[in-house]
């Protein structure tokens, strides 16, 4: 089956236990359609770069899935129609990395590359 990532953005008056609540909640979405849930993170209350739909700040979810393509629609339709989910965007990658993702990570950890002062 082919493999995704899912960011999700919730409402910032959510308490983090409604949060992850909505995680699990499509989670099993996925698994009555097919599907599976492989992974997921809670990132918690971010502030976002621009406002959506009157508010500043989000819970940020990040889900990798295994699933057919009528399972990730059909989660997608109802993460749209969820008044809870400001955004959502799915990626269609080759293979899941192994670890915590990027956001996770602890910034000495990050491979941040060759910072050396260019002159």
């Amino acid at each position: 089956m082919p493999l995704y990532e899912h960011v999700m953005i919730a409402r910032q008056d959510l308490s983090n236990t409604q949060a992850e609540g909505l995680i699990e909640h499509f989670g099993t979405v996925l698994s009555d359609n097919g599907g599976a849930l492989v992974d997921h993170e809670y990132w918690g209350v971010k502030t976002m770069a621009y406002k959506i739909n009157k508010n500043r700040k989000g819970h940020y979810a990040f889900l990798r899935t295994d699933a057919p393509a009528a399972a990730v629609q059909e989660m997608e339709r109802l993460m749209r129609l969820h008044d809870d989910v400001m955004r959502v965007l799915t990626i269609k990658v080759d293979e899941h990395k192994e670890g915590p993702s990027v956001q996770m990570q602890k910034r000495d950890e990050r491979d941040r590359g060759d910072r050396r002062d260019r002159r």
